[in-house]
């Protein structure tokens, strides 16, 4: 049967039978994946545990009918271990795994691959706050699958900002006229901080207030579960940033 190689980031596994798992993989050339990786639930196994979610590896599979078929597993990324003894790491990259899953549904790119592997190496070696390696990644994922949201102009109108409201529903900021009733308000470190996860600009993420980062948080979580049909079952566990003192 043909055989390929790629490499991949693992989101999540499931049992199969006694021994075996079904792997749902992220990959760098073939979107996302699902194989069945014989006998890892073995101690005797020679890559489970290169086989478990938020592990980067290099694959090589065969095709199968309706599976395929994990043949070798070599490590790329060992981030699982350091991700897995801190709550807000761990609850942080469930829901960006989980955000990949519902992404990636149809096609996946390599840009989306990077961007995965790049926010799970940031949470293990905690170069930043964990909620805020996970808000721009949302906001990156969301913008290279064509949902970006708009955070310099009205999002329904067109008209340059800045503006003072945010409405999800509707796409990102909205312009006073346009503006529903009982829209979110808007401030503007809330709305600055909005674009600096947008560009990666953690000099700007890291010196926001509190207060900023808890009021940019709700919003992205917002609009990540509206334009996420099932939304994102993991943002449940995730701790929301402390305000501070108003």
């Amino acid at each position: 049967m043909p055989t390929y190689r790629d490499e991949v980031v693992v989101l999540r596994t499931h049992k199969l039978g006694e021994a075996d798992r079904i792997v749902t993989m992220l990959s760098r050339r073939h979107g996302k994946l699902r194989a069945v990786a014989k006998g890892v639930r073995r101690t005797s196994s020679r890559f489970g545990s290169r086989l478990e979610p938020f592990m980067v590896a290099d694959v090589q599979l065969y095709e199968g009918r309706s599976l395929d078929v994990v043949q070798q597993a070599e490590s790329l990324g060992s981030y699982g271990a350091d991700i897995a003894v801190h709550y807000d790491r761990y609850t942080s990259a469930h829901a960006m795994v989980e955000a990949a899953d519902r992404l990636n549904e149809a096609e996946a790119t390599p840009q989306q691959y990077l961007l995965l592997v790049g926010g799970l190496r940031a949470l293990a070696k905690g170069e930043h706050a964990a909620r805020s390696i996970l808000d721009s990644y949302l906001l990156r994922a969301m913008a290279l699958s064509g949902w970006a949201p708009a955070l310099s102009e009205c999002a329904r109108c067109g008209t340059v900002g800045p503006h003072d409201a945010f409405v999800a529903q509707l796409g990102g900021t909205i312009c006073r006229d346009c503006a529903p009733v009982g829209a979110a308000r808007l401030d503007d470190a809330t709305a600055g901080l909005l674009r600096s996860l947008m560009a990666g600009e953690w000099d700007e993420v890291d010196a926001a207030p509190p207060r900023a980062t808890a009021g940019a948080s709700g919003l992205i979580a917002a609009y990540a579960q509206w334009h996420l049909e099932r939304g994102i079952r993991s943002l449940a566990h995730v701790a929301a940033p402390e305000e501070g003192p108003r």
